[in-house]
C-alpha cells in the first residue's frame, strides 16, 4: 500500500454494515457484527478503524484511486466475479480507495488488504461489444460498452487487492438513434505488466 494515506479512520455506520456483510460472506463459518449491533451472542465484533491508502502496488504495477486525485487515471480496474448462474464475468469499476483492516478471528487477528471499488452497470441485458478502427488502419480495438452509472454500494464493492485483474482506459461513447442519444462507457483493457527475472 502506498500514500497518500490516512491512518485510523473511523468507518461510517453504512461502511460498517458493508464490512459485516463482507466478512460474513468471506468467513461463513463465523458470525460478525458491528459494535452495539444485533446478532448472535458468539458474533465477532469488527473493529471500527481502518487505514486508507491512495495507491497500491501489485507486482510491478502501481494502481491509483479516486482518493488520490493525482493518480485518478490509474484508478479504473477490472476484476472477475462468479455470477449467479456460475459464469465468470469481468466487471469494470473505479477504485475509491485501498485500505487495510484487521479482524479478530478465533485463531487470532487477521489483517486484510482490500480495495473499495464502485462497479459500473451492464449496458442492457449483457454488455455490448464493439470493434473500433480508423479509416486507413487495419488494426481494430475490441472494447465493451457499459453504462456510466455505478451499481448500488454493497459488500461486492470490497475486494482483496490481489483480485484486481487489470487496468482499463475509460472513454465516454455516445450512441444515437433517430429518437434519442445515450452515453456509454467504452472499456478498453490494458494488459498487466509482468517482469520475470
Amino acid at each position: 500500500m502506498l500514500g497518500p494515506s490516512s491512518e485510523k479512520v473511523i468507518m461510517s455506520s453504512e461502511m460498517l454494515d458493508i464490512m459485516v456483510d463482507y466478512y460474513n460472506a468471506t468467513y461463513p463459518e463465523n458470525n460478525f457484527r458491528k459494535p452495539f449491533g444485533e446478532g448472535p451472542e458468539d458474533s465477532i465484533i469488527i473493529r471500527v478503524r481502518m487505514n486508507q491508502f491512495g495507491r497500491c502496488r501489485i507486482g510491478s504495477e502501481i494502481f491509483g484511486s479516486k482518493m488520490s486525485s493525482r493518480h485518478v487515471k490509474s484508478s479504473f480496474v477490472t476484476a472477475k466475479f462468479i455470477t449467479i448462474d456460475d459464469d465468470v464475468d469481468v466487471y469494470p469499476g473505479q477504485v475509491q480507495y485501498y485500505f487495510t483492516h484487521t479482524v479478530d478471528l478465533p485463531n487470532g487477528p487477521a489483517k486484510h488488504f482490500l480495495a473499495y471499488v464502485r462497479w459500473y452497470k451492464h449496458a442492457g441485458s449483457r454488455n455490448i461489444r464493439y470493434y473500433f478502427s480508423s479509416d486507413n488502419d487495419i488494426n481494430t480495438c475490441n472494447v465493451k460498452i457499459w453504462c456510466t452509472e455505478f451499481y448500488q454500494e454493497l459488500c461486492d464493492c470490497i475486494i482483496p487487492v490481489h483480485h484486481i485483474l487489470s487496468r482499463f482506459i475509460p472513454v465516454n461513447y455516445r450512441i444515437s438513434d433517430q429518437r434519442n442519444a445515450r452515453e456509454y462507457l467504452a472499456v478498453n483493457q490494458i494488459n498487466r505488466k509482468y517482469h520475470i527475472r
